[in-house]
């Protein structure tokens, strides 16, 4: 007997519907994470249902403003599943980030989420950067919406006199961040000096010279 043939229409809507959820629709109705747990799988394995209180789903870390003692001028709360563990398998989680004047989250990546963000608090230039190289960009203030496609190089400044600050919402329980200079200049073990070199058109000594600056640096991006 001959397979059935999948409408064309069908596979389209699979292919949409395939790309709609960042991680994985849950199969039930919660999966606490036991954070305690030494198994490792594709996010964490549930607290048993009867250990499940009202605090695995609370968390009050994003109503005040976080202590900015960065050299880039900013400070990240995160309430990612690490904070929040009723988060585990629903793909969402939440940020604060605020700024000082100058403050910068520098460019960077979400591997596993797009990124939406809600200015609480001042404005911020914002943008980021499409695979054909295409910079989109501006200016956003309190009240207003701004969103990171999943995967693409962007940032947030504040180039105001006042602080800023940012609530930022992602499609994922833990959408990963990797900062580009922090990435290539501070990996472990290192990225090769020539390689870095060739990539950026510079001399190995100046490498090295941005490698010691960025060592003592802590990697405070969203």
């Amino acid at each position: 007997m001959a397979s059935p043939v999948l409408p064309l229409s069908l596979l389209l809507l699979f292919a949409i519907l395939s790309n709609t959820f960042a991680d994985p629709v849950p199969l039930q109705d919660t999966c606490v994470a036991d954070l305690s747990s030494g198994v490792t799988i594709n996010g964490f394995v549930c607290k048993p249902s009867n250990k499940v209180t009202a605090d695995d789903f609370f968390f009050d870390g994003l109503k005040n403003p976080g202590r900015i003692t960065s050299p880039l001028g900013t400070a990240v709360t995160p309430a990612f599943v690490l904070s929040i563990p009723g988060l585990n398998t629903l793909g969402a989680s939440q940020a604060r980030v605020d700024f000082a004047p100058g403050g910068s989250n520098p460019p960077h990546i979400h591997p596993r989420a797009t990124e939406m963000i809600y200015i609480l608090e001042g404005e911020l230039e914002v943008g980021f950067i499409t695979t054909a190289n295409v910079l989109i960009t501006r200016t956003i203030t309190l009240g207003e919406t701004f969103v990171f496609p999943k995967g693409l190089v962007h940032f947030q400044i504040n180039n105001g006199v006042k602080n800023a600050a940012m609530l930022v919402s992602f499609n994922s329980q833990l959408p990963g961040i990797q900062s580009i200079a922090f990435t290539l200049f501070t990996a472990s073990p290192p990225v090769p000096d020539n390689v870095l070199a060739k990539a950026f058109q510079i001399g190995t000594e100046e490498v090295d010279n941005i490698k010691s600056r960025l060592a003592s640096t802590a990697n405070n991006v969203i």
